[in-house]
């Protein structure tokens, strides 16, 4: 596989197979991470986040099983999965997480070398870039896309499923990475994306979504789960294409203790992505000026530049009184919303 430095923002840029010998494999900590989710980051996990942890584990290693065969309707291969999420990623900019599916990468090959495997791969790319730097931009036209060069309905939801969840992931690791007071790596070339535009049209979502009569027991019971945080039944159904990986997603959601200042976060959090399903927070009389700054820093600074997040943008929030694991906790629901705001509007009509 060939490896190169794209010199605008020096990222690490995978092409279709070449060759596998041609560049050594990248190096750095968290290259062999025995935990795939955290890196090995060393951090004591507060109580009220196990379950919360757990779930985030047991997703990561069904986007990414060790074995991963594909079929006429789910022709994602392991390949394709890891390329995306190195892609997210480089997005993100968090070094560790780079290294981290650099290295799982690093000794695959791709299915083949030809015209339309080309195309399929740099279409997945060019998609899963926009939807991690701009969400807001992708729409029905963008999913079409995917399926003109072959993507099935299931591959399409895994693959936006494998953007959010490492957007999620990325944002997690530089929150814990700024509790325990780790410097900042800087990535030369690494910029902000822009703001959401509000204004942006949007084409309405095309995918088909799953017929109940059709679906499997897995996908039947997604949907029941599914119920208490997704309240439109066709965004469900849509979702269900990825049993597995609605069921986490919804689990994450419901794990998650609400906090006084999680409304404000997450509204923040969607304003910047463009989702506007959530962008309205009700004002809180409860929170200090000083209070609603720290959280908007805190909000802001995780979802516009994981990669720069430090222990800094939580100081105002420790001189307001909060803890540690109420820091983890608002952390946590920063980026489980710069999730939502990759999957929601994308399937929603």
């Amino acid at each position: 596989m060939e490896h190169r430095r794209l010199s605008g923002n020096s990222h690490w840029y995978h092409e279709t197979q070449s060759c596998r010998c041609s560049a050594p494999a990248p190096s750095g900590d968290s290259s062999a991470a025995a935990d795939a989710f955290l890196l090995d980051l060393t951090w004591s996990v507060p109580p009220q986040l196990q379950e919360v942890f757990h779930t985030a584990r047991h997703l990561g290693a069904t986007l990414f099983p060790q074995h991963c065969p594909t079929s006429l309707t789910h022709t994602l291969s392991l390949y394709d999965r890891l390329s995306t999420a190195l892609t997210v990623a480089q997005v993100a900019g968090v070094q560790r997480l780079c290294n981290h599916y650099a290295s799982r990468l690093y000794p695959l090959s791709s299915t083949d070398s030809s015209r339309e495997s080309n195309n399929r791969l740099t279409q997945m790319t060019q998609f899963a870039r926009q939807l991690a730097m701009q969400p807001s931009l992708i729409d029905g036209d963008a999913m079409a896309a995917l399926d003109a060069v072959g993507l099935t309905e299931p591959d399409i939801v895994t693959l936006c499923q494998i953007v959010g969840f490492i957007s999620y992931q990325a944002r997690v690791v530089a929150g814990v990475q700024a509790l325990n007071g780790l410097p900042v790596r800087w990535l030369p070339g690494l910029s902000a994306a822009p703001d959401a535009d509000e204004q942006h049209p949007r084409a309405a979502c095309t995918l088909n979504p799953v017929t109940s009569g059709y679906a499997t027991p897995e996908q039947q019971q997604a949907v029941r789960f599914a119920a208490t945080t997704l309240s439109s039944e066709t965004l469900r159904w849509r979702l269900a294409h990825d049993a597995s990986a609605l069921s986490a997603w919804c689990a994450l959601h419901q794990q998650l203790e609400t906090l006084s200042a999680t409304a404000l976060v997450m509204a923040v959090t969607a304003r910047l992505n463009g989702n506007r399903l959530t962008a309205a927070a009700p004002p809180d009389a409860t929170l200090t000026a000083e209070t609603e700054n720290g959280l908007i820093q805190l909000a802001t600074q995780l979802t516009r530049l994981p990669a720069t997040f430090s222990a800094a943008h939580l100081q105002t929030l420790k001189e307001q009184g909060f803890d540690e694991p109420t820091l983890a906790l608002l952390i946590q629901h920063v980026a489980l919303a710069n999730w939502d705001d990759r999957l929601l509007p994308a399937f929603t009509d």
